[in-house]
């Protein structure tokens, strides 16, 4: 079966756009050759600074041949009817129509089509140009005499309806090769705005810039190997990565490694030489982060550490080259080394600035009064300053001093329910954005927090304020750890929770994919804090206190009711990804008593609340009593009792519904005195004591102990449904034996609703 060699070489491709550029002309090319009719039976995609590649094994030479049948009108149909009929067909009269019978509708006609198979290469040379001209890069561009006025062409320049053909970058050739793993293949020809397609590559743009003729895939990447050119991307960051752990270790150093950084360099370069350069030994004394991220940022260079110091770094970092030098790549690594310093010099003199008073003291009284800062400390410097400009958060949700204010008010609110100290809470929320305004931030936005926590004990702030600093922003993804420093805990809810209150009350709420605030990763933020911290709260009560922060101009309206539905959608998603059954989740969540909320529970050890206290209230909002319900439901159903109380209770339940919608007359109330049978006494006697103890252990949040409590109900109901006619003749019987299964719904309702799960 023949193959296809496909090479789009252009000048240097962003590094970020490689892989999903290769992974879009994979699809797009053999998605259209299934559509024409060309199965295959492989494709890989390779990509380099320089070229897009595509390899696809097993193609057909030819499409199959295509046959069809179309169906027409009635025999006895009007002309107009008929003659429209074999325009579709493509006949030229009725007489190419074939006749088919129905014994219903009677004669009608059908038209036999047979449409031939085309040559592959015919195919391949009709798809090529189009995926060319329409590729969806996120940014391109048009060059040379195309790149005058949109829609102008220049000497033929211009493509298909007027337009020059735009790539990322300029498109410099394309080579087409199609054939038999044994014979010779022949070059699909084509052509792309003045380039026709061949089979000639070219290999490193200094190394070996000569033209290399190729012939299918094997010698291509053959070729390509002996002219410099790595073809394969993962290939390239495999030997960069060994070849960079290995020269870290000769020199007594360990690598620091980053896959981001990683991808990006095997994205810059086509034949990979690692060497190592190095910076003054008193850049050392400013902050790791700081010295990583200025090489990563500006050089593209991984930074190292002293052998087994996981916190120390070295001043010696790793570059990689796309040449190999006649000196050993000495001048490449002296050079990369002059511009690390000049890049650390900055960030050395940012650390400094950060650290000096600002000129403007004089105008933040009024902003450190306001929050009751020390103009002394740099730190609450910036925050007087954060406030004092009027930084605006959104325009309908006031500035970042108010922000931060309301942030501060729920901290202290929530301290207690987490075992935080209120008044650290309320110190660390009010310097958590201060970072902000530091020059180490404005130059790495990816450092506040981390930046926050180093200058607040650089000025001797408490370490779980410096802690929460950092941590409050956590976690920023299902792979991020959670904050458990109660300080931390405390700022880290309230800084969602202000958030999520605040954008939802304005209607900025998640549309399909668009969240545009990361508003469902705030919400998970909130629910992995509280579930694997083992926090109790009921989130209305939070609301409330969260709405009470904003101003009157800003203030936003009750929808509490709302966001307890979208909280409970990530709730299900959270447990579903641990393995939760989604309907457990939504018999619980039915229930209607999901959870039983304290607002002062008591606590243990280290200020972390303890499981199994009772509390007062019911709801929906406490989150960390509903996973608790639904890992205590699950198990229950995993065992024979439990299995068999669901049948039962089911049954109970549709029956009900049955009679409920017939308008059967239901009891108020079961009167015993209305028993016939045993098993009616029993049953009743059994769904009294089971209400009670589930009632209790409920109460006590012992979710296990109130299934063995329901567990009770499972042979004396499957003795009622065995001996007990429920639809009695005697219609003040049957009406009191539906209030008794009534009772069953009930009491199992306290726990779940059982209608809603399977089985």
């Amino acid at each position: 079966m023949p193959d296809l060699l496909l090479e789009l070489r252009s000048e240097e491709i962003p590094a970020r756009m490689q892989r999903k550029a290769a992974g879009d002309l994979k699809k797009l090319l053999t998605d259209a050759l299934v559509e024409a009719g060309l199965t295959y039976e492989a494709a890989r995609e390779y990509w380099t600074p320089r070229r897009l590649t595509l390899d696809i094994r097993g193609l057909p030479p030819r499409s199959k041949d295509v046959r069809e049948e179309i169906k027409g009108p009635s025999t006895k149909a009007p002309e107009q009817a008929i003659q429209g009929f074999l325009r579709k067909a493509g006949l030229a009269s009725v007489a190419e129509a074939h006749v088919h019978s129905d014994p219903k509708k009677g004669d009608f006609y059908v038209a036999h089509i047979v449409r031939q198979g085309r040559a592959a290469e015919e195919i391949i040379a009709e798809l090529v140009p189009g995926i060319v001209r329409a590729f969806p890069w996120p940014k391109s561009m048009r060059w040379g005499a195309a790149s005058g006025p949109k829609g102008l062409s220049y000497g033929g320049i211009a493509g298909q309806g007027g337009e020059a053909l735009r790539w990322v970058r300029p498109l410099q050739s394309i080579l087409c090769t199609f054939g038999p793993e044994t014979g010779e293949p022949v070059v699909v020809d084509f052509e792309v705005d003045g380039i026709r397609s061949g089979n000639v590559t070219y290999g490193h743009r200094f190394h070996a810039p000569g033209p290399i003729a190729v012939r299918r895939f094997e010698d291509y990447a053959a070729s390509l190997e002996a002219a410099k050119v790595v073809l394969d991307a993962d290939r390239r960051k495999q030997s960069i990565l060994a070849d960079a752990r290995n020269l870290a270790f000769a020199n007594g150093l360990d690598l620091v490694e980053d896959e981001g950084l990683l991808e990006e360099v095997a994205g810059l370069v086509e034949w990979p030489v690692v060497l190592m350069g190095e910076f003054d030994q008193d850049f050392l004394a400013i902050p790791a982060e700081v010295i990583r991220l200025t090489i990563r940022a500006n050089q593209k260079c991984f930074v190292t550490r002293l052998h087994g110091e996981a916190e120390s770094l070295s001043n010696r970092f790793i570059l990689v080259s796309n040449i190999e030098a006649r000196d050993g790549g000495a001048e490449i690594a002296r050079g990369n080394g002059k511009v690390v310093r000049a890049r650390l010099s900055d960030a050395v003199h940012f650390w400094k600035t950060d650290q000096a008073d600002l000129p403007d003291l004089a105008q933040l009284q009024a902003s450190a009064e306001k929050f009751g800062l020390d103009l002394a400390s740099p730190l609450d410097q910036r925050m007087a300053r954060l406030d004092h400009l009027d930084v605006t958060f959104h325009a309908k949700l006031g500035t970042q001093g108010e922000r931060v204010a309301r942030i501060a008010q729920l901290a202290r609110k929530i301290a207690p329910l987490v075992g935080a100290d209120a008044d650290l809470a309320a110190r660390a929320a009010v310097l958590a954005k201060a970072d902000l305004q530091t020059e180490v931030v404005g130059e790495f936005p990816e450092l506040q927090g981390a930046m926050g926590r180093k200058y607040a004990l650089l000025q001797g702030e408490n370490a779980s304020v410096a802690a929460a600093l950092e941590e409050h922003y956590k976690p920023q993804g299902p792979s991020d750890r959670v904050p458990t420093d109660p300080v931390s805990v405390a700022v880290a809810l309230a800084d969602k929770l202000d958030t999520l209150v605040g954008f939802w009350a304005i209607d900025e709420k998640p549309t399909g994919s668009k969240d545009p605030f990361a508003l469902r990763r705030a919400a998970l933020g909130v629910i992995r804090i509280l579930v694997e911290n083992g926090v109790r709260m009921g989130l209305a009560d939070t609301w409330r206190s969260a709405t009470k922060g904003f101003s009157s101009a800003s203030a936003p309206n009750d929808s509490s009711g709302d966001l307890l539905s979208f909280f409970h959608d990530r709730l299900k998603v959270y447990l579903r990804d641990k393995g939760a059954r989604h309907d457990l989740i939504d018999a619980v969540l039915a229930s209607g008593t999901a959870a039983l909320a304290t607002s002062s529970p008591r606590r243990g050890e280290g200020g972390s609340p303890r499981s199994g206290e009772p509390g007062e209230g019911a709801s929906n909002d406490d989150l960390l009593t509903i996973v608790r319900r639904v890992e205590a439901l699950g198990s229950f159903l995993d065992t024979e009792d439990g299995r068999n109380l669901l049948a039962g209770t089911k049954r109970a339940a549709n029956i009900l519904a049955a009679e409920e919608k017939k308008g059967t007359a239901v009891a108020d109330a079961v009167d015993p005195a209305l028993f016939r049978e045993e098993a009616e006494k029993n049953l009743f006697a059994a769904v009294n004591q089971a209400e009670k103890n589930a009632g209790q252990a409920i109460r006590n949040e012992d979710f296990s102990g109130a299934m063995r409590a329901l567990s009770s109900l499972r042979e004396p109901v499957d003795s009622f449904f065995e001996k007990v006619l429920v639809n009695d003749e005697d219609q003040a019987v049957r009406a009191n034996r539906l209030a008794l299964l009534s009772r069953i719904r009930a009491a199992t309702g306290e726990v779940a609703d059982f209608s809603r799960i399977a089985g």
